[in-house]
């Protein structure tokens, strides 16, 4: 049986079960059932491989009751991005590279049901009065909407898939971005309760390092946690509150921000608040609740090295509060953050950890960095393959006042 052929046959079982059976009083096994006993009549005397009639099979139940196509695509876990511009350009991305899928959704109207469906899951709104929503799918995977008129392809969806298995530092020396000796220094880093902010560019990585970094907090700690949508999947920790912001609804109302919830946080006898990616006016809270005992505080932000992401800093808390001198925001920000771990996809598409360097203070109007490892490239990199790896720079850690409280008397 051809693809044609095949997806004729999904479209005609589709409307004979829409049209025949109860749908809205069958449970998901009995329609699961019922589409597979319609199957086998209808193949009956055709040509069609056992995995042809399971496929079928399956996108009739998940174009029903399911997300369509898309059920497929989620199922593979070598898929890492899924990229919908209207009902007729699918593309992916595999090991970093991108393709558009042969497929297509029937209409419109059906891509525009699968959103509503995936929107609906997280207790969310989209419609053309609210057209922009992010949101998650039960696996955590992110999800981005924006619908009509202000989408001109049409509906357009877009999902950051994750991993079902939490990211660990162990799978990150695998994967080569760090070291066994960098992770132990790391770690050390995270549990002496040094705020951390991770920076890089979209897709280098910065969730997933989080995420891995994350898992160093000691699981007696009360840790918060603050998204847009949850995605970070700390293991281990009990005393864990996760907390994701609220779109306004189609009457405007009921919106809640990251800058509600870090107040709200600092409330809440926190030890440690991981904030996923601070992208605006919330850096000021952010680093207020860094400056006023809550330290071993963990985020992201977008930037394309480490100075930049300071730059980025002072405008978002300008954002938040345009009043403020600018003497006054560095200063501030010399004082919250500690270490900035930034992040790169690099020309052959991997992700690389590419500085890790610590802020150690304010002096004469800049703040002074001061890079502890750097990525070098080595003799081996062509313009296909990058090699390298992370390498010590002669600077001293300045700021070891932190290790030291917590009894660590060698330097890093």
């Amino acid at each position: 049986m051809t693809q044609e052929q095949e997806q004729q046959l999904v479209g005609e079982i589709k409307k004979y079960v829409s049209d025949n059976l109860p749908l809205s009083k069958m449970s998901d096994e009995e329609l699961e059932e019922k589409v597979e006993e319609i199957v086998q009549e209808r193949v009956r005397g055709m040509y069609c491989s056992i995995s042809q009639r399971v496929s079928i099979g399956q996108q009739v139940y998940s174009s029903i009751r399911g997300f369509g196509l898309l059920d497929s695509i989620i199922d593979d876990d070598s898929i890492t991005e899924v990229m919908i511009n209207g009902p007729k350009n699918i593309f992916i991305e595999k090991d970093g590279h991108l393709f558009k899928l042969d497929r297509q959704f029937e209409s419109q109207r059906r891509l525009e049901d699968v959103i509503q469906r995936i929107v609906g899951l997280a207790g969310r709104e989209v419609s053309q009065a609210n057209p922009i929503c992010d949101t998650r799918l039960p696996d955590g995977s992110r999800v981005n909407v924006v619908l009509p008129p202000i989408s001109l392809c049409g509906p357009t969806l877009t999902i950051r898939k994750f991993s079902k298995t939490p990211m660990t530092i162990e799978r990150l020396i695998r994967y080569g971005s760090i070291t066994q000796e960098i992770a132990d220094k790391l770690e050390l880093l995270v549990r002496a309760k040094y705020n951390i902010f991770i920076s890089g560019g979209t897709g280098s990585g910065k969730t997933t390092f989080l995420n891995a970094l994350s898992n160093y907090i000691p699981k007696d700690e009360r840790v918060i946690t603050i998204e847009d949508s949850a995605e970070l999947q700390i293991t281990g920790v009990e005393n864990l509150v996760s907390m994701e912001t609220r779109n306004a609804n189609a009457a405007g109302a009921g919106q809640i921000t990251i800058r509600e919830l870090i107040r709200a946080s600092l409330r809440m006898r926190p030890e440690r608040i991981v904030v996923g990616e601070v992208r605006g006016g919330e850096a000021l809270d952010m680093l207020q609740a860094m400056n006023t005992g809550h330290d071993g505080s963990l985020s992201t932000g977008h930037a394309n090295s480490t100075q930049d992401m300071l730059s980025r800093l002072e405008t978002m808390v300008l954002q938040g509060s345009a009043g403020l001198p600018l003497e006054a925001i560095r200063q501030q920000i010399a004082s919250a953050v500690d270490i900035i771990i930034h992040l790169s996809r690099l020309r052959d598409k991997t992700r690389r950890t590419m500085e890790i360097t610590e802020v150690v203070g304010y002096e004469d109007g800049q703040i002074k960095l001061n890079p502890l490892y750097v990525f070098e490239e080595d003799e081996d990199s062509t313009l296909e393959k990058v090699s390298g790896s992370l390498k010590r720079t002669d600077n001293p850690m300045k700021n070891i006042h932190k290790l030291r409280l917590m009894g660590f008397t060698d330097n890093i």
